[in-house]
């Protein structure tokens, strides 16, 4: 759900043209600017991350990228730019009034011409903060990997930007995506369906497009109290280590009005209502086979509580709880369990 209120009247449809070689490719942008119109050019002080779980936004998080970018010099300020692929600018209005915001310039961009066009790359390169909005995961796989765009946003990161989002914005920022590009119409894929056949037709994944150093051997997931989606995130997981030659894999889920921040060490805070659950799957599943329900035993799952924090770069080796899947079937509540110790608060 997007902060603040929709403001009047800042929409502009532009038609931008791009030659591309012998041809041109025209590309239908929708552009909401709030704030000034003079670039803001700060010393950038990142990279950071924001992972946001859905539902009302956490704007401490928000804010906590923007002050990662712009650093501790008094009266630094930013320009943020925000990426969708539809609805308009309910972001502008809320992010303007934070501390540190030189102007936010909400881009809606529906299709992979949007993405490849030079006025559009241009806006990214020149933000110091991006965030992703919520809506459809594969909207972003199929908009923009392997555009100008990607290009640009990593480029904000490589000089010291910050990159974040909510819900399907959160959901690429792992090295690893649930696409959602396979999904029925009005389908939400659950846990008994991913328990009961990793190989379902509905799952289908994404790798190659952000693979931040923190996350690179990350999977996320959103929305995972209400929607009860621990057992999905169990069953990518398995999956990813039957299917891939890595030896394990990080599962990243973030429950709705949380975010999880990650700094440049990697260093991960829990803001908002959280939890935060960090699952390891660190050995191949016993039985991830077509048609056939998931036994994979002893996960490692960590549950982070808001204010805690843990290192992504360098995993502790305790405060864990174990939870196994034999025959499609959890072994015990995988939401809460008994841990030796507790992530460092």
């Amino acid at each position: 759900m997007p902060i603040g209120h929709k403001p009047r009247q800042w929409g502009i449809r532009l038609m931008l043209v791009l030659l591309a070689g012998p041809a041109s490719v025209h590309a239908t942008v929708t552009r909401y600017h709030s704030g000034s119109t003079i670039d803001a050019k700060p010393v950038l002080h990142g990279p950071a991350y924001n992972l946001g779980g859905g539902g009302p936004d956490v704007l401490e998080a928000i804010q906590w990228m923007i002050d990662q970018a712009r650093g501790p010099k008094p009266g630094a300020k930013v320009d943020v730019v925000v990426l969708r692929a539809s609805q308009a600018d309910g972001y502008n209005k809320g992010i303007l009034a934070l501390d540190g915001v030189n102007s936010v310039e909400t881009l809606v961009i529906t299709s992979r011409e949007d993405a490849n066009a030079a006025e559009v790359e241009a806006t990214v390169r020149r933000a110091e903060v991006v965030f992703f909005a919520g809506g459809n995961q594969c909207h972003y796989v199929t908009h923009f990997r392997g555009t100008k765009v990607e290009e640009a946003i990593k480029s904000v990161v490589a000089r010291g930007g910050a990159v974040g989002g909510t819900s399907a914005g959160c959901a690429i920022m792992g090295g690893l995506v649930f696409d959602a590009c396979q999904l029925k119409p009005r389908s939400d894929f659950n846990s008994a369906q991913a328990l009961a056949d990793p190989y379902n037709p509905e799952i289908s994944f994404t790798s190659g497009f952000f693979s931040w150093p923190p996350l690179h051997q990350v999977i996320t997931d959103t929305h995972f109290l209400p929607r009860d989606r621990m057992g999905r995130t169990l069953a990518f997981l398995a999956r990813l280590n039957q299917d891939s030659p890595a030896t394990q894999h990080l599962g990243v889920a973030v429950n709705e009005r949380t975010s999880l921040i990650i700094d440049k060490t990697g260093l991960g805070r829990v803001l908002g209502e959280g939890p935060v659950f960090v699952v390891l799957a660190d050995h191949p599943p016993e039985v991830c086979q077509p048609g056939r329900p998931l036994t994979y035993r002893d996960f490692k799952i960590w549950r982070v509580e808001p204010g805690m924090s843990f290192n992504l770069v360098h995993r502790p080796e305790a405060g864990y709880y174990l939870r196994s899947v034999v025959r499609g079937e959890l072994d015990a509540d995988p939401y809460r369990g008994n841990a030796s110790s507790s992530p460092r608060p």
